[in-house]
């Protein structure tokens, strides 16, 4: 039994089936991203999570954010962590569940929910093959101490980010790139001219980009 809510789209393979798990932004749920299933591979089985939070006055959320804290927006760490574990736990119920390929799981992840999804990758590494990160930063609060190279090299990211983001800085996003650099991580980084938000062409690119890995 799963702790997350959740919709899935069933793969055209009766086995084996590459994995993509959907995390949603802060005041959304699992029927956004869900949105882009039908254009994604027909092979991939899709599972769009819902976050545990509940917020006011509707959406879900996978931490709380303050926004009335005294110097910007504070974060709830301890919740983030917690929700870590419930994703990482999750990929373990699905392949436990249904009939997909552990070894090829991607995570697509949008603003709050690719900030879990690259603290999932780099907290659990072996769980994951690929991260198609949008609109996010790496949130280094919920991140391993140390990372060992040898653990993560096998990872694969897609990352992109408006530049015209209100909501979180394009400065944030600029910096993965050399994070994941110096860690050895396959890694490609776009801009796009846009808001806090997913433009044509930037699904194009990660369309494009998911048919090459998975």
């Amino acid at each position: 039994m799963s702790q997350l809510h959740y919709i899935t789209r069933p793969s055209s393979l009766k086995e084996n089936a590459p994995l993509l798990i959907m995390c949603h932004g802060y005041g959304s749920d699992e029927n956004d991203l869900f949105s882009f299933a039908s254009e994604l591979p027909e092979e991939l089985f899709i599972i769009s999570l819902r976050a545990p939070y509940t917020i006011q006055p509707y959406g879900n959320a996978w931490y709380a954010i303050n926004f009335d804290a005294d110097k910007g927006k504070w974060n709830d760490a301890v919740q983030a962590k917690s929700s870590v574990e419930l994703i990482s736990d999750f990929i373990s119920y699905a392949c436990n569940t249904y009939a997909i390929n552990s070894e090829n799981v991607t995570l697509l992840g949008f603003s709050q929910g690719t900030i879990l999804s690259y603290a999932v990758a780099l907290n659990h590494p072996k769980k994951v093959k690929n991260i198609i990160a949008l609109s996010g930063y790496i949130y280094e609060d919920i991140l391993p101490d140390t990372i060992n190279k040898s653990d993560v090299t096998h990872l694969n990211f897609f990352c992109s980010h408006g530049s015209a983001d209100q909501v979180i800085p394009v400065d944030w996003a600029r910096k993965t790139p050399n994070f994941l650099d110096e860690l050895g991580i396959n890694n490609t980084y776009s801009e796009y001219p846009v808001g806090h938000g997913v433009d044509p062409q930037n699904f194009y690119n990660l369309k494009t980009w998911l048919e090459n890995y998975i």
